[in-house]
């Protein structure tokens, strides 16, 4: 058997991918199908731990991240530890931040699998050389300023006798220079740049956790910066830029400027709803952190249903959900009913986002109710039904009586079918409390009652005291009511049962000053 080859007689591949400098859309597509196939991760500090998400359940995930001082593995452990990984036939992603070859150590993990008789793929990342400075408005070249920039190392030590850089050609022959891990040593690279010519005056960036929602950016001058980084107390991860584009910040920082910049929100919506609202949240600056305090789940039985949409003398469909129009529409496609079947149902939805779903399958709702809840909607039906209509309501095992009991007082011949399964969801929830624990999450989220219920009991009682100070928006007054009794501080009600409405107050609150700053 060759030096590559191992108990499956044939090495899987290692890919070299670059995860960009930290906001998780930044990686490429091919980066994304990498994650997607992997049998293993091997990730580092700098890698948004937001990428683990889209990984298979079954994927191994190795945390080998380096910070200063501190090595979780040392370089040659993680290159020994990608090569044993591929000798048993897995695939492999060694998930790096920014981009592989670039200060990424990339080149001496791929010469190691070259030694090994490993093959593998170098995926480019974007580099934060380039996307951080971006994100601070910084342009790192501009024709109205330089044309060129250089990326160095900030890991060399500016005082030792020999260097790999050559500061007298470097201060002045270069417009923009981006140093990247170079805050401890931030001193040294002043006194060589204005040792070599680099004027004093010359503006001068420094970027933590570009691209995040913890983003901070510190300026000054060559003379002035050194200062200013003691007196902030500025520490790593940051990237340093120095040259006249800084001073194009004022005017270009549209990062920073966001409404929900440095705020992290937390989601508690079914993870399959999760992404439309977290998608908004994170457009406006913000982090969702996702805590699916819900699961929907198929029912026990789908036979009072199945039952229910063979009827030949049903008159109104009452659908209270999104989940509910799923529901009905899966079943119809697993009887093998034509839609054409329900030519004479009249569909009546619970506000938009039930209507959007209608809609999407082709169907227009006959009413909608006014105001964005079940009681409401039975209300805005009553003047509409006759006597012995026959009237299907598809719900929730957690719905409320209201709906039922408000159409049979008004003579209607109502039929419950239970379409899904609410249930509770604990997934992250670990987490979820530590980040509560130190006091950074900055508002909550609930879209439902049984969102409140269900994320209060996840996070447990322990966790009660960490959210006296974390203000809690709702999708409708229901719900708000629901957490207001469960003693939570309500900040706010969407004035809409929609997620755009929803997101909108968030805005709006953050720029009242209801939700304090990041931390």
């Amino acid at each position: 058997m060759g030096e590559g080859e191992g108990r499956t007689g044939k090495p899987g591949t290692v890919y070299l991918v670059g995860a960009g400098p930290g906001d998780p859309g930044l990686i490429t597509v091919k980066g994304m199908e990498c994650l997607k196939k992997a049998d293993a991760v091997v990730y580092d500090r700098l890698a948004s731990p937001r990428l683990l998400r889209y990984l298979r359940p079954d994927a191994e995930r190795i945390y080998v991240g380096k910070a200063e001082g501190r090595h979780t593995l040392t370089q040659d452990e993680i290159q020994e530890l990608l090569v044993r990984l591929a000798q048993d036939g897995k695939t492999v992603v060694r998930l790096k931040g920014g981009d592989p070859f670039v200060f990424g150590r990339g080149g001496e993990e791929a010469e190691f699998l070259v030694k090994h008789g490993i093959p593998f793929e170098v995926v480019p990342g974007v580099t934060s050389a380039v996307a951080v400075p971006a994100y601070a408005g910084i342009p790192v070249t501009h024709r109205d300023h330089t044309p060129s920039f250089a990326v160095v190392t900030g890991h060399e030590d500016p005082e030792k006798e020999t260097s790999w850089i050559d500061w007298d050609r470097l201060s002045t022959g270069v417009g923009t220079l981006i140093f990247l891990m170079g805050v401890g040593r931030l001193a040294g690279i002043v006194e060589q740049l204005t040792a070599h010519g680099r004027p004093g005056t010359t503006p001068v960036a420094l970027i933590r956790w570009g691209t995040r929602m913890e983003q901070e950016t510190v300026t000054g001058t060559l003379d002035t910066i050194v200062d200013e980084v003691r007196r902030r107390n500025f520490r790593s991860p940051a990237v340093i830029v120095v040259g006249e584009v800084v001073g194009l910040r004022e005017r270009l920082n549209w990062f920073e400027r966001k409404p929900l910049f440095g705020k992290r929100i937390l989601v508690t919506r079914a993870r399959e709803q999760a992404s439309a609202l977290s998608a908004q949240i994170q457009d406006l600056g913000g982090e969702a952190v996702e805590f699916p305090a819900i699961r929907i789940e198929p029912p026990a039985s789908w036979a009072d249903l199945d039952e229910a949409l063979t009827r030949s003398d049903l008159k109104w469909i009452v659908l209270t959900s999104r989940h509910a129009v799923e529901s009905v529409w899966s079943r119809m496609r697993a009887l093998e009913l034509d839609v054409r079947r329900l030519s004479g149902v009249r569909m009546a939805a619970v506000g938009p986002a039930t209507a959007e779903a209608l809609r999407e399958r082709g169907v227009i709702p006959e009413l909608t109710a006014s105001e964005y809840r079940g009681q409401a909607l039975a209300e805005t039906l009553v003047p509409h039904i006759a006597s012995g209509d026959v009237v299907l309501l598809p719900r929730s095992n957690l719905a409320s009586r209201d709906v039922p009991e408000v159409l049979s007082a008004a003579g209607a011949a109502v039929v419950e079918a239970e379409a899904y399964r609410t249930e509770p969801g604990c997934e992250g929830a670990e987490e979820v409390r530590g980040l509560l624990r130190e006091g950074r999450i900055h508002a909550v989220t609930f879209t439902s009652s049984s969102t409140v219920r269900f994320f209060l009991q996840g996070i447990g009682e322990e966790a009660r005291p960490w959210l006296e100070h974390v203000p809690a928006f709702c999708i409708g007054p229901v719900t708000a009511a629901t957490a207001r009794e469960l003693g939570l501080k309500v900040a706010g009600v969407a004035e809409q049962a929609t997620v755009d409405s929803l997101v909108d107050l968030l805005a709006r609150e953050m720029e009242a000053g209801a939700i304090r700053n990041g931390g």
